[in-house]
């Protein structure tokens, strides 16, 4: 957390140390998207079962929820160039593991140490930003917005490239094995040219918390995820039931802790808790959303991955082609743009599911492209200014808090909808293949189309406009 007396740093290249630091947050995403159009290939080749399949994605995106906060302190305390350091070391060795994986739980493991990793380095980012940059600080976070966009777009794509092209005969491997070089260049970049920095006063890291929560998420993700492939025994049902008494000791943890991970004020602010659950409902939609997509194309219907990933384009340039409406209209209509934005993506969510049912299996690449468009142009509305107006009514000494919160949230809302939305897939499925598989993908897609609805909904108790917009 930056602090206003904080001695500035600026290094002789802060131009190229910027360019370091979005490299390690450019692999990052990379590697939150490119595993998902790969993901039936990697379950097929290692002879794992869909419940390992969704560990390998949900696993990462836990890791990182968990430990984001925590990463961004840790930074504060001991270093930010010390810790980034370590998270793009470790995260470049998870990655060959990864890529050199002959068993399932080798892959799982190294992937939720990939997210641990990922969120020792990505706090830093932003940090070194605001540290280095005064004048020509809108620059840098415009060349951060950019590198953002282009992962999010290249990921999928890339990943369908280096598998279906069987580059150096690694086949899915490769999608791993690509983070070493880029590893290594954010590494030695970092080590030569960033400069050293921490907090004037940084918070304690809260273990406790940590711990808690961290038994919590388990205690749900566990059986959400093994419990159908085990046919629901009786465990994993007490084990869901018991994250709700380990949900509140959190809560009593966190009021009585020093320097808690939530910090127990930001809840008097009801934007700010309907913003938390909204935030969580819209990404169990979004991330799950591809995972039920690449199994219905490419295992149901038998498309290419190329075919797969071309499919998904549409979705980051809609993105591109609102997200500047939003953030130019934030300050006046911010709530009336996130309605908007997330109707429209519940419409496209609609008309996909529609399309794909009255197509069958005949269903052709444009049926898929267009809604897909469709439902970006409708994030780009919304998720790009979703945060500002959420933290309209948050004191100004807590927005940083709060948007370490709202970040992580937003990342075990991922990891909670992979969980949910797979679970409902393999139900639908039940073990079947070709059309059922599709037919399966068509119908657990009404989940996400509900998802998108009920956050419509909650979106009518958010702040009028955007943080800093309000008098």
């Amino acid at each position: 957390m930056i602090t206003p007396t904080e001695a500035r740093v600026t290094p002789a290249r802060p131009w190229l140390v910027l360019s370091v630091v979005l490299t390690a947050t450019f692999m990052d995403l990379i590697d939150a998207t490119i595993v998902s159009i790969v993901l039936p290939r990697i379950q097929e080749s290692l002879g794992a079962d869909f419940a390992a399949a969704q560990w390998m994605l949900a696993g990462y995106s836990l890791t990182f929820a968990l430990t984001l906060i925590t990463g961004g302190r840790l930074g504060d305390i001991y270093g930010r160039r010390r810790i980034f350091l370590i998270g793009v070391a470790g995260f470049t060795l998870a990655s060959i593991v990864c890529g050199a994986a002959g068993s399932p739980v080798v892959l799982i493991v190294a992937r939720l140490v990939q997210g641990l990793m990922a969120a020792l380095m990505v706090p830093q980012v932003l940090s070194v930003i605001v540290i280095m940059f005064e004048a020509e600080r809108a620059r840098a976070f415009a060349l951060y917005g950019a590198a953002l966009s282009l992962a999010n777009v290249s990921g999928p794509l890339l990943g369908a490239l280096l598998t279906q092209f069987d580059v150096l005969g690694l086949g899915w491997r490769a999608i791993f094995y690509v983070n070493v070089p880029i590893g290594l260049f954010a590494f030695v970049g970092a080590a030569r040219h960033m400069p050293e920095s921490r907090s004037s006063h940084p918070l304690r890291v809260d273990l406790l918390g940590i711990a808690l929560v961290s038994v919590v998420s388990f205690a749900l993700m566990f059986p959400l995820i093994q419990g159908r492939e085990l046919g629901w025994p009786a465990w994993s049902i007490v084990m869901m039931v018991a994250a709700l008494p380990g949900l509140a000791l959190f809560a009593v943890s966190q009021r009585r802790a020093a320097a808690p991970l939530v910090p127990p004020s930001l809840f008097r602010q009801r934007s700010f808790v309907v913003g938390l659950v909204l935030l969580l409902i819209v990404f169990t939609g979004l991330a799950s959303l591809f995972l039920v997509l690449n199994y219905g194309l490419q295992l149901g219907l038998g498309w290419s991955l190329i075919a797969t990933a071309l499919t998904g384009l549409g979705w980051p340039i809609g993105i591109t082609l609102t997200s500047g409406i939003a953030q130019r209209f934030a300050a006046t209509h911010g709530r009336l743009l996130i309605i908007i934005g997330l109707l429209v993506m519940t419409a496209g969510m609609v008309v996909l599911i529609m399309l794909m049912e009255s197509n069958g299996t005949g269903v052709s690449y444009w049926t898929i492209t267009l809604p897909m468009l469709g439902m970006g142009l409708g994030m780009g509305l919304c998720v790009s200014i979703l945060t500002n107006v959420i933290l309209a009514d948050v004191p100004p000494d807590s927005a940083g808090a709060g948007s370490g919160v709202l970040n992580a949230v937003l990342q075990l809302g991922a990891a909670i909808g992979i969980a949910v939305v797979g679970a409902l897939f393999a139900a639908a499925a039940a073990g079947g293949t070709g059309a059922l598989l599709y037919s399966a993908a068509s119908d657990t897609l009404w989940y996400n189309a509900a998802a998108f609805l009920v956050a419509a909904v909650l979106a009518v108790l958010l702040p009028r406009t955007a943080r800093g917009a309000q008098g």
